[in-house]
C-alpha cells in the first residue's frame, strides 16, 4: 500500500467548506502516480518505454466529504493483474483513522505508438506488489446507457484539459459532467466509463438523462458515440 498526508485546501472545497467531488478524484489520482513514482515506474519511465496506463472505469463511494483544513490521509494498491488489466484500489481516511471515501479503478497498460493494449510486464507487477481487494460492492465497468437523453451544447475540449498522455485528463470528464446535475441532487457514488480518449480540440456533445436517483451523462463524439459515460448515484 502506497499513502501521503495531506490537508484539505481552500482551493479544493465548494460553497459549503466541504472536498469537492473533482478534488476527490484527482487526489486518488495523484496517489496513483505517486505510487508509480515510489516504486520507479514514473511517467518517464513509461513515456521512455512507449506505454501508458489508461483508465477503464472508475467507481468512487463517499461515506463523507471532508471539510476544509481538515487532515486527510489518501491511500491505494493494486490487488490484481491479469493481461493488460490492472485493478486498483483507493482510500480517503480523517485524522482519526475513519474512512471518508473509496474506489475501485480499473485500467489498461496500452502501447502508445499502436494504441493497443499489452501484457502487463511481470517485472512490474512486482514492482507495485499486490495487496487484498478492499471489501465492497464492486459494480460492473460497464455503465448502460438509457433509451432516451436530452441534447446539451457541444464544447470543444480545452487545452488545459490535456494531460501528460495528450489525452482529456480522466477528472476533467466528470468536471464537465458535474455541472449537469440538478441542483438539489447529492451524489454519493460516481461510476466513470471510459470508452475512447478525447484529444485537443475535439468537440464533445453532452447527452444527459436523469432516472430516480440517478444522473447519467454521456460525453459523445460527432459521431454520436461516447467517449466517456458518467454515472451519478444519490442514495
Amino acid at each position: 500500500m502506497f499513502e501521503f498526508d495531506s490537508r484539505v485546501r481552500y482551493s479544493e472545497v465548494d460553497s459549503k467548506g466541504q472536498l469537492t467531488w473533482l478534488a476527490l478524484m484527482d487526489y486518488f489520482q495523484d496517489c496513483s502516480v505517486f505510487h508509480s513514482e515510489e516504486v520507479n515506474l514514473s511517467v518517464d519511465y513509461l513515456a521512455k518505454n512507449h506505454i501508458a496506463w489508461v483508465l477503464s472505469s472508475w467507481q468512487i463511494c463517499v461515506d463523507r466529504m471532508p471539510h476544509l483544513a481538515e487532515h486527510i490521509t489518501i491511500q491505494t494498491w493494486p490487488y490484481d493483474m491479469k493481461g493488460f488489466y490492472g485493478y486498483r484500489n483507493f482510500a480517503m481516511k480523517d485524522e482519526e483513522g475513519k474512512r471518508l471515501a473509496y474506489a475501485n479503478s480499473v485500467w489498461v497498460l496500452v502501447d502508445v505508438e499502436t494504441g493497443r493494449p499489452v501484457r502487463v510486464p511481470q517485472e512490474m507487477a512486482e514492482r507495485y506488489g499486490l495487496e487484498p481487494q478492499l471489501p465492497m460492492e464492486c459494480s460492473s465497468r460497464k455503465i448502460a446507457l438509457p433509451d432516451y437523453f436530452e441534447e446539451r451544447t457541444p464544447f470543444v475540449v480545452p487545452s488545459y484539459f490535456i494531460d501528460t498522455n495528450l489525452h482529456m485528463n480522466n477528472s476533467r470528464y466528470v468536471q464537465v459532467a458535474l455541472g449537469y446535475l440538478p441542483e438539489a441532487f447529492q451524489a454519493d457514488e460516481i461510476r466513470v466509463e471510459y470508452r475512447k480518449a478525447a484529444v485537443q480540440g475535439e468537440r464533445l456533445t453532452p447527452r444527459v438523462s436523469r432516472i430516480d436517483g440517478q444522473v447519467i451523462v454521456a460525453l459523445c463524439a460527432e459521431d454520436r458515440t461516447p467517449d466517456a459515460v458518467i454515472e451519478f448515484i444519490q442514495k
